[in-house]
């Protein structure tokens, strides 16, 4: 394999994230599931924001916060999102390029406005998001640099890409162009409800065409429809070619073939927020991958990443995850 300029290359829908405390009556005044993420129109997004408490502002997506984790670790990344022209636009933008991740998608010009996600913390430290895609939907294949995607070692996607038609073609323009290179891509499953809508397609993919697959015991056991993390984790093994798959304060679990590395959580004195912990244990995870470390090892990183993002409200690092290592 040639060397690549960039170790991670994200694709994801560039949102910003506005994050605030709520109580559980907040949300059931609104019929919101606690712990679910949602996708709300631009009139609803409006009327949960003004509801809201305060809140804090900061750039997030899913694959946005994964980028930021791999550059805290020293890593190498690269990112492809849609924004707009406008002021939320502008703070992703300035955002995700201080983190030293490269950032070079074209704003659009006209249409819906920035994503932004309203974020609703209850004291547990479950989190309910309310996601208003906006810009994101239009990514497309045009956004797709097929260089680009060559010159990173793996090609990072979010499963929440599956909602838009012309984002779901940009990926598969990515992946066909990432394995012309002999290159890896990976994705992640995001979100059970997002595995509901779209099960038989990422079962397809993750046969067909992925090499690395994350997703939480939620997320695992609603695509293989079964019980018990047992049960799901047998299931994977038999179609994913790697699959890190995160169980909370039990750790995670790396399956390869018939091989297992069950690796702990990492320590954390208190648990604020559990916003973007498995963005960040992806982070660390891909991180390893692309240094040659060992799977547990690289299950390890990712665990040291989750347990910094979940220690602090927000979803990117407040401090070098290199340093933690």
């Amino acid at each position: 394999m040639t060397s690549a300029a960039f170790d991670v290359l994200g694709i994801g829908n560039a949102i910003v994230d506005v994050i605030s405390h709520s109580d559980e009556a907040f949300l059931g005044q609104h019929g919101l599931v606690k712990g679910s993420m949602m996708l709300v129109d631009e009139a609803r997004a409006e009327a949960l924001y003004a509801a809201m408490g305060p809140g804090v502002e900061v750039s997030g997506g899913s694959c946005g916060n994964t980028m930021a984790g791999v550059a805290s670790f020293g890593g190498k990344g690269a990112y492809i999102g849609k924004v707009r022209n406008d002021q939320l636009g502008g703070v992703f933008g300035h955002d995700i390029k201080a983190t030293g991740v490269s950032f070079e998608t074209k704003s659009a010009t006209e249409g819906p406005a920035t994503a932004r996600c309203l974020i609703l913390v209850t004291p547990d430290a479950q989190r309910t998001m309310n996601t208003y895609l906006g810009a994101c939907t239009g990514l497309g294949p045009t956004d797709i640099d097929a260089k680009r995607v060559a010159s990173a070692q793996v090609t990072y996607v979010e499963g929440y890409l599956w909602d838009a038609l012309a984002a779901k073609q940009a990926v598969l323009k990515a992946f066909e162009a990432a394995h012309a290179a002999d290159r890896l891509v990976s994705i992640t499953l995001s979100d059970s409800f997002c595995v509901h809508r779209y099960r038989d397609e990422f079962r397809a993919l993750i046969r067909d065409k992925v090499d690395i697959l994350f997703g939480n015991e939620a997320e695992i056991k609603s695509l293989y429809q079964v019980d018990t993390f047992e049960e799901a984790m047998e299931a994977t093994r038999k179609e994913a070619k790697i699959a890190a798959l995160t169980r909370s304060e039990k750790g995670s679990v790396v399956i390869k073939g018939s091989e297992t590395w069950e690796v702990p959580a990492a320590p954390v004195a208190k648990v604020v927020d559990t916003t973007g912990a498995g963005d960040l244990y992806a982070a660390g995870f891909l991180f390893g991958f692309t240094h040659a470390k060992p799977l547990a090892e690289c299950a390890r990183l990712g665990g040291i990443a989750a347990a910094e993002i979940i220690s602090h409200v927000g979803a990117r690092p407040q401090q070098s995850l290199r340093s933690l290592i």
